[in-house]
């Protein structure tokens, strides 16, 4: 598992010397590091990259991403696709067929909603005393009425109804999982473009970080992050890679953004509020908020399916992997990820 080069200062440059990258900021030289210990890299705002650097990393491997000071998408350079161009048309074959798009999309939903009812009951143990425990059990009751519903629906349409059921639900009670610095860190409902307030702002840059590292699992394998099966194909929106961070969004980040703000590792000084009310973190939280994203990546678990430990930070590779193998015919059904 390779690391993720991340950049955030404004104005820094970088370059290539041999088989290393290296940042400049303010006409000095920062840092130095060798290239083949990176997989990616991103960077957030005005960050420039040599052309030489560019065309190496193309070659090498290496994707460069361009987001917005903010964590929104603006762009991303990699070389060739890879992987055999027959799994690829076994996965465009089967986004243009009903059944087998609603196959594979209740496994992405069925992961999601069992790792959500697991992020509730987790909380309902850790802090029983703290919390709203009866409203929390009735939600983790209407959870798993929707593990039933979702296995049993007929269309696309009504999976990804009982889908955003399941996520208004668990969003509702998101706000009892905060037990410290709860008046600076009030969550109301979930607010995307912009968020609304220091949690949604958290949320949305670790789900951007998250969107990265599947993105790239999936164009590792061969496949097209672009082309979904719950989320159906539209320009520029990455079909396939929102499908697989359902089962990754309440176990990694959601817990990730919690842990941070119950910890008291982020502090309410360390955003920002704009005139138009978006919310957004400043420089020192948003480097708390890699660091420990990336040192979340490196702790290790049981693989549900795989039934060994492996990094956090490979679960993405091996649904991606696993995928592969069942579009190929090797495997009979996609065993989606799901935290217990």
């Amino acid at each position: 598992m390779l690391n993720c080069l991340f950049i955030t200062s404004q104005g820094a440059y970088l370059s290539k010397e041999r088989e290393a990258v290296l940042i400049h900021l303010d006409g000095e030289e920062k840092k130095k590091l060798p290239l083949s210990t990176f997989s990616g890299i991103v960077c957030f705002g005005r960050v420039n990259l040599s052309p030489p650097l560019m065309h190496h990393c193309t070659e090498k491997g290496i994707s460069v991403t361009f987001l917005s000071i903010y964590g929104r998408f603006l762009a991303r350079v990699q070389g060739p696709v890879s992987g055999n161009v027959l799994l690829r048309k076994e996965q465009y074959r089967r986004s243009d067929n009903e059944k087998h798009s609603l196959d594979l999309a209740k496994s992405f939903v069925l992961g999601k909603i069992k790792s959500s009812r697991a992020v509730i009951r987790r909380n309902r143990s850790d802090h029983h005393n703290k919390t709203n425990n009866e409203k929390l059990k009735n939600t983790q009751e209407q959870l798993k009425r929707s593990l039933g519903k979702a296995a049993k629906a007929k269309t696309l349409d009504s999976l990804r109804g009982t889908e955003g059921e399941v996520a208004k639900a668990y969003f509702e009670v998101f706000n009892h999982f905060i037990t410290q610095q709860k008046e600076d860190f009030q969550f109301i409902k979930r607010s995307r473009r912009p968020p609304l307030d220091k949690v949604n702002a958290l949320l949305s840059f670790l789900y951007t970080l998250l969107m990265h590292d599947v993105r790239s699992a999936l164009e590792v394998v061969g496949l097209d992050p672009a082309v979904g099966y719950l989320h159906r194909d539209r320009p520029g929106r990455m079909g396939l890679a929102l499908d697989m961070m359902e089962e990754f969004r309440a176990f990694l980040v959601d817990r990730l953004v919690l842990s941070l703000i119950n910890r008291k590792q982020v502090y309410p000084d360390g955003f920002i509020i704009r005139k138009n009310g978006a919310v957004s973190m400043n420089d020192e939280t948003r480097k708390v908020v890699i660091n420990a994203y990336q040192e979340r990546k490196q702790d290790q678990l049981k693989h549900p399916f795989l039934e060994e430990k492996i990094p956090i930070g490979m679960f993405p590779m091996a649904q991606a992997m696993l995928l592969s193998r069942h579009l190929r015919g090797d495997l009979d059904a996609y065993p989606p990820y799901f935290w217990s």
